[in-house]
């Protein structure tokens, strides 16, 4: 090759056989990583790209460890994928505990619980499945595998999820908000609890930021064990605190996170001929990224922002989003379903006509 006797000449000697190899190796990482630029920077509160980020700098890792590490960093790196989900395991037991004492028995409080219990069924799978009657036990193990492919993609996007919300919350945010939309939480009879407060306080921090300039939208409807609308107790909060009436408006019909954006949407119509507005959405940090990914379904162009959430809360509230937003983005689940069963069949079909053994 000319530019190997071009570099033969310089006194350059490359090894093209490594280099190959590398970028072989490197390739998923690579192709990862520049999927995650072009849509992150076309529109960043897609989903899909929590899956690339991860996807690359899992790659990433895989690659450097394998290249440049030894034996130790290999043991190292096997230990903690083998014991790190007991050990989140048992952190989500204890948090459940926490999250019960502090909050009572619900479903949400159990969330922990649940998750937990997820990951000692994928963890110990194998061992249930020996123990079947032998007479079922290919069916068995047929199902829990399926079973740990899904969890596989299930953890995967967790992870994923877990790792982008945290990105965007921390993206800079410079511009200068017309309307800031609060979303709606629980109440105290008639007051905020401290989680709505929490996020009207955020919302007021923002908008003293920008020298008090655009509207608030409280967004929230009554619930049946309500005295008032979410919406009419972020109101009255707001004028205590110095806010002129004019510059709130009520969207007080509203049950659900999709609702919120949808009914504060034609409050701003009802307010503003214009379309070139700009919008912030403040809720809690666990909430953020869900928000942000159903204002962009409805083409509402919205930066979101986050409240402090308490610690022993937060795993509790984020599982909560990440089924939330699951449900939304089912598909896979279904293909890895539709794939297995597919295998699965072909394979009775070929072992019952003696096709093979």
């Amino acid at each position: 090759m000319p530019i190997d006797a071009f570099l033969h000449d310089a006194g350059i000697y490359v090894d093209w056989q490594y280099i190959f190899s590398c970028a072989l190796l490197l390739s998923p990482a690579i192709i990862s990583g520049a999927l995650f630029i072009f849509s992150f920077l076309k529109e960043p509160r897609q989903f899909r790209n929590a899956l690339y980020l991860l996807a690359a700098l899992a790659w990433t890792s895989f690659f450097v460890i394998l290249r440049f590490g030894n034996n130790t960093s290999i043991v190292v790196l096997i230990v903690i994928l083998l014991f790190a989900p007991v050990i989140t395991a048992i952190f989500l037991l204890i948090n459940t505990i926490t999250v019960v004492r502090r909050n009572g028995f619900s479903l949400t409080s159990f969330l922990p619980l649940l998750m937990a219990g997820f990951i000692f069924l994928m963890y110990f799978s194998p061992i249930l499945v020996y123990h079947f009657n032998p007479d079922v036990r290919s069916i068995a193990g047929a199902i829990f595998i399926l079973f740990v492919f899904e969890g596989l993609w299930f953890s995967f996007t967790f992870v994923a999820l877990l790792l982008y919300s945290w990105l965007y919350r921390i993206l800079p945010r410079k511009r200068i908000y017309d309307y800031i939309i609060i979303h709606g939480a629980g109440l105290n009879e008639n007051e905020p609890s401290p989680l709505l407060a929490g996020r009207i306080d955020k919302a007021l921090e923002l908008w003293n930021h920008q020298n008090q300039h655009g509207k608030f939208i409280v967004s929230g409807g009554q619930g049946t064990d309500e005295v008032v609308s979410e919406a009419q107790a972020m109101h009255d909060y707001l004028l205590k605190k110095g806010v002129p009436n004019n510059a709130i408006l009520m969207e007080d019909k509203s049950t659900t996170t999709m609702e919120n954006l949808q009914y504060s949407v034609l409050v701003i119509g009802h307010d503003t001929q214009r379309s070139d507005y700009t919008t912030a959405v403040v809720t809690s940090d666990f909430h953020v990224f869900r928000c942000a990914e159903y204002a962009h379904k409805l083409k509402l162009k919205a930066d979101g922002v986050g409240s402090h959430t308490r610690g022993w809360y937060w795993p509790t509230a984020f599982i909560r989003e990440f089924i939330a937003i699951t449900k939304s983005h089912l598909w896979p689940y279904y293909t890895i379903a539709a794939l297995w069963a597919t295998i699965q069949i072909l394979h009775y079909l070929m072992t019952s006509t003696g096709f093979i053994e």
